[in-house]
């Protein structure tokens, strides 16, 4: 008499597939079911290539970003120059190149962003996680700070310092990191404090772990959600910040290409009522790379927090 194997269970082959997945492989499959996420990230990886690509444009068109056409870039009234296939994205009132002055000021634009908010947020962190943790007069004192940075007008102490020190590119990434830190602090700040009493603090504590230690190894690992999205966050909001520097003739020194500059020239003498072009090339850009930014970040947040309505699905 023949025995035959047994067929295994439907129970005992779903048990055998499931297979063990780590966070980030949880997060990467929650973000990729996110259409806004998927479409802002292709955007920005988009729009940073292109941003590397300026030298690679201006050699192809025979543009350089200040130089000027004024015989084939400007009107014989001195308009500018519609797009056309010369000057695909037109000219602006100097006959320069506007696609060749894009791709260069998404180079200013992407490189303050990043800076900006990357400085703005070990600031933030370490101000934070040093409030946070150490409370006290301690708590006391970075908070008071944090509040009096948060008082203090943008646009007017933007003005001051650059009547004093003259506009720059470090001067305005320094403006825009005073500015920006403030809110990341805060909200380590509150999580640290719910952190600094749970088991595997008092467990290293216990152990003998030093303060800074405690901090750096097992409470600033905890704090990994929130830093990415605000930093994440805090690029946008940086590129705003720097357009508005620039349109204000407070932050990049003409003739160096900006998209805020670029918006300033545009609103020059009411150009854009007769080259349409100078305002809604810069501005799309900066709506596009602003908006994509965001979308992420939003994408990020709800991929990280399984707890969250879209996150969760």
């Amino acid at each position: 008499m023949t025995i035959l194997p047994k067929t295994p269970s439907r129970a005992a082959r779903e048990a055998a597939a499931v297979v063990q997945r780590s966070s980030t492989s949880l997060t990467l499959r929650r973000l990729v079911r996110d259409p806004a996420s998927l479409v802002s990230m292709l955007v920005i990886v988009l729009i940073f290539a292109f941003a590397l690509a300026a030298p690679l444009i201006a050699e192809l068109t025979g543009h350089g970003p200040t130089e000027q056409f004024r015989e084939t870039g400007l009107s014989p009234a001195g308009i500018p120059v519609a797009p056309n296939s010369e000057f695909l994205l037109g000219t602006d009132q100097l006959g320069r190149d506007m696609l060749v002055r894009l791709a260069y000021g998404a180079q200013i634009s992407l490189l303050v962003g990043v800076v900006a908010s990357l400085f703005a947020a070990g600031i933030g962190i370490t101000v934070g996680l040093t409030a946070g943790f150490f409370g006290g007069a301690t708590d006391t004192v970075l908070s008071r700070v944090m509040d009096l940075v948060m008082s203090i007008p943008f646009l007017l102490c933007a003005i001051a310092l650059v009547s004093v020190l003259g506009p720059s590119l470090t001067l305005s990434i320094a403006v825009i990191v005073f500015f920006s830190w403030t809110g990341l602090g805060r909200v380590i700040r509150g999580q640290v404090l719910a952190l600094k009493h749970r088991e595997f603090v008092e467990a290293a504590r216990s152990l003998g772990a030093s303060g800074f230690s405690i901090m750096y190894r097992d409470v600033l690992p905890n704090l990994i959600v929130p830093i990415l999205i605000y930093t994440t966050l805090m690029i946008p909001s940086a590129i705003v910040f720097e357009a508005t520097l620039s349109f204000l003739g407070l932050g990049i020194v003409p003739p160096t290409p900006s998209w805020g500059g670029m918006l300033a020239d545009a609103a020059n003498n009411s150009l854009y009522l007769v080259a349409w072009w100078m305002v809604i090339v810069p501005g799309t850009a900066l709506l596009v790379t602003t908006l994509s930014f965001n979308l992420l970040g939003d994408g990020l947040r709800d991929a990280l927090d399984p707890t969250s309505a879209r996150g969760g699905k």
